[in-house]
C-alpha cells in the first residue's frame, strides 16, 4: 500500500452530481445542518476564536477593497454557497468518523484522520465566514445555508466525493480569480489564491487516503462558475436554499455518465440525459460532447450510437485519453453546436447539459 494509513481501496472513476443517492439516515435526516454547536454560520466573537484555534489560523484582518464589481459580488456569493455546502459535508463526515458508525471505523490511523478532518471543518467555516463577511461589508446580504443530502454510505465513498468536489473547487477558483482580475477586483485575488493553496493541501490528503498520487497534474483542470453552481445544487434539497436566487448564475440540466470504472486509456464513454432537457426535437446531430481537462483547449466529440428509450437518451462519445494525457478531473458537457470552443467559459456559454465529472489518477 502506498498510503501511510491502511484503508480498503476504493475507486470512484466517475461521479454524476445531478442525481445523488439517498443520504445516510442516521445523521440529520431532515437535511438541516445549521446552526452548529459553535454557532456557525453566525458564531459569536468568542466562538470565532475557538474556530480559529481548531483551524490553526485566523480570518484575514486586513482592510477590504473600497469597492467591488457586480461580477465580483457574484463570485463572493458562489464562494459562500460552496463553503456552506462543504461545512455541512465535513461536519457529517466528522460525526460519522467520531462515532465510528458502520463503514467509518478506520482502525489504525483513525485519530490522525479525525484530527485532520476537524481542522478541515474549521478551515471551511472560516472560508465561509470570510466570503459572507465580505458580502456584508459590500452591503450585500450573506448567502444562507440550504438543507443538504449527500450520496455517501462509508468513509471511502465520502473521501472520493470530497476529492472530486475539491477538484471542481480548485478549477472554479481559477475562474473566480480571472473574473476578479478582469473586473478590477484585484484586491481580492490574493486571499482567494491562498484558499486555492489550502484546498490543494486538502486534495493531496484525500488522494493519500485513496492510495493515489498526492499531485495529479502539472496544470490543474480549470472550471467555470456555472458548472460549480449546478454541481452544488445537486447536493441541496430542492426549495431549501433561502436566497440562492440572488446568485445570477446558470443551472444546467443533468448529464449522466453511465460508464463506470473508467481506465486511463482511449475509449468510448456512455452517457445519458432526459430527452426533454435537450430541447432539440431529436436532432441529435446538433449536439456535441465537450471535455474540459487541464489548461488545454476543450475537446469536442460527436454523439455516437444515440438511442432513445422513452424519455431517456443514451449515447457514446470518444474519450481521447492517450492523445491528451487526460488524467485528473475532466468536466464533460453537452453543447449546442460543435464550436470550436477556445476555452472553458465558451463551453459553458453553449452548454445545455452538465457537468459530468470524470476522475482518473
Amino acid at each position: 500500500m502506498r498510503s501511510i494509513i491502511s484503508f480498503a481501496t476504493f475507486s470512484l472513476a466517475t461521479l454524476t452530481w445531478a442525481a445523488p443517492a439517498r443520504k445516510r439516515a442516521d445523521f440529520l435526516p431532515d437535511g438541516q445542518y445549521f446552526p452548529l454547536a459553535n454557532g456557525f454560520p453566525n458564531p459569536s466573537a468568542d466562538q470565532i476564536k475557538q474556530i480559529q484555534k481548531q483551524a490553526f489560523g485566523t480570518l484575514p484582518n486586513g482592510a477590504p477593497p473600497a469597492s467591488i464589481s457586480t461580477d465580483g459580488l457574484t463570485n463572493l456569493k458562489l464562494l459562500a454557497l460552496n463553503e456552506l455546502f462543504e461545512v455541512a459535508f465535513f461536519t457529517e463526515l466528522v460525526y460519522n468518523v467520531t462515532n465510528k458508525l458502520p463503514g467509518y471505523d478506520l482502525g489504525y490511523g483513525h485519530e490522525y484522520v479525525l484530527d485532520e478532518l476537524n481542522a478541515i471543518v474549521a478551515q471551511e467555516q472560516l472560508h465561509a465566514l470570510n466570503a459572507n463577511g465580505a458580502l456584508q461589508k459590500f452591503n450585500a446580504g450573506p448567502i444562507q445555508p440550504c438543507k443538504y443530502s449527500f450520496p455517501v454510505t462509508d468513509f471511502q465513498s465520502a473521501i472520493a466525493l470530497a476529492a472530486t468536489f475539491t477538484d471542481v473547487v480548485l478549477g472554479t477558483l481559477q475562474d473566480v480569480n480571472q473574473i476578479f482580475a478582469k473586473n478590477g477586483d484585484d484586491g481580492l485575488v490574493r486571499a482567494v489564491s491562498s484558499v486555492i493553496g489550502n484546498e490543494g493541501e486538502q486534495e493531496g490528503f484525500y488522494h493519500i487516503l485513496q492510495n493515489k498520487r498526492p499531485s495529479t497534474l502539472p496544470f490543474l483542470t480549470t472550471g467555470v462558475r456555472d458548472f460549480a453552481f449546478t454541481a452544488i445544487q445537486s447536493f441541496t434539497i430542492p426549495g431549501s436554499c433561502p436566497n440562492i436566487n440572488t446568485i445570477p448564475l446558470k443551472t444546467f440540466k443533468p448529464l449522466n455518465i453511465l460508464t463506470t470504472d473508467i481506465k486511463p486509456v482511449t475509449q468510448n464513454l456512455k452517457f445519458s440525459f432526459k430527452k426533454a432537457d435537450a430541447g432539440v426535437a431529436d436532432w441529435w446531430d446538433q449536439l456535441s460532447l465537450v471535455y474540459i481537462n487541464q489548461q488545454n483547449v476543450p475537446v469536442v466529440k460527436s454523439l455516437q450510437n444515440t438511442v432513445v428509450h422513452g424519455d431517456t437518451v443514451t449515447f457514446e462519445a470518444a474519450f481521447p485519453f492517450d492523445e491528451f494525457e487526460m488524467n485528473g478531473l475532466t468536466i464533460a458537457a453537452v453543447t449546442k453546436g460543435a464550436g470550436p470552443f477556445p476555452n472553458a467559459p465558451a463551453v459553458a456559454q453553449a452548454a445545455i447539459l452538465g457537468p459530468g465529472l470524470i476522475e482518473i489518477s
